[in-house]
């Protein structure tokens, strides 16, 4: 998926067909951002899809990944999913019979369940890194280094108050 700027941007307004303009310039901003990370997750889908893989599970594996051979509770990778999902039992069961993942009872408390990444998992991972690298560079040919640190503090203070 190679990586092209452009030659000038659509509005929100344009790109979804709205005549008049927005309430509020807040509303417009929330349109575009909805907007935009639906495009970004339908972007990363693509790079992910020829390897079978969903957005959520991607984010899985690099959770469990990241844990390394410890690996960590069940609702602690819920935690810190970038996209919240009550089903995350489920998810982790389908990616367990893929054989992704492997699940096993905590001893001191067998309501725990611990996560850890298996082998064909950090494979399909090592697979996929040259592809989510491709969909990172997006960023880089849309905004320069500091508007990408500018944006990443507007939506640190958005999810903030938004999380209060």
């Amino acid at each position: 998926m190679p990586v092209t700027k452009p030659a000038t941007a659509r509005s929100i307004r344009d790109e979804i067909g709205q005549s008049r303009p927005f309430p509020s310039k807040s509303q417009e901003a929330y349109v575009a951002l909805i907007r935009t990370a639906d495009d970004s997750k339908r972007y990363m889908g693509r790079a992910l899809e020829p390897a079978g893989l969903t957005v959520q599970q991607y984010n899985v594996l690099r959770i469990l990944r990241g844990a390394g051979d410890e690996g960590v509770p069940t609702l602690t990778v819920a935690e810190r999913m970038i996209e919240r999902t009550p089903g995350v039992t489920r998810l982790i069961d389908r990616m367990e019979r893929k054989g992704w993942v492997t699940r096993r009872r905590c001893t001191e408390d067998r309501r725990r369940v611990w996560c850890n990444i298996t082998p064909s998992g950090l494979e399909l991972l090592t697979r996929l890194d040259g592809r989510v690298a491709e969909v990172d560079r997006v960023f880089g040919a849309a905004l320069t280094p500091q508007e990408i640190e500018d944006f990443v503090e507007y939506l640190d203070r958005l999810r903030a108050v938004l999380n209060d």
